[in-house]
């Protein structure tokens, strides 16, 4: 009697063992990583350095409820933008003004 419980459990553990050593069927992933090299120069300038119409942009609305607290320049390839921090209560934000003043993205 004790052989054949034995046996039973030898084929038993031999079976899972079996079952386990099969392929996986379950769904894989593949993971792409792409780099990404940022080539932008940020450059910080004073609030008041900052040419006319991007002042004048930072006055009217909506921008005007907003306090502008630091600045920079930012050359990316052939473009040249203002990247400037600005602040709300507790919120803050970053806009992005060309030398005319209007909104890059």
């Amino acid at each position: 009697m004790k052989k054949m419980i034995l046996a039973v459990a030898a084929l038993g553990i031999a079976g899972f063992t079996m079952v386990k050593a099969g392929p996986s069927t379950q769904n894989t992933r593949s993971i792409t990583t792409i780099a990404v090299t940022d080539t932008a120069q940020k450059t910080p300038i004073k609030l008041d350095e900052l040419p006319p119409a991007v002042k004048t942009t930072l006055t009217t609305d909506p921008v005007k409820q907003w306090t502008p607290t630091t600045a920079f320049v930012v050359k990316s390839g052939s473009t040249v933008y203002f990247e400037i921090t600005v602040k709300k209560d507790t919120q803050t934000q970053v806009i992005k003004l060309d030398k005319d003043g209007k909104m890059v993205q």
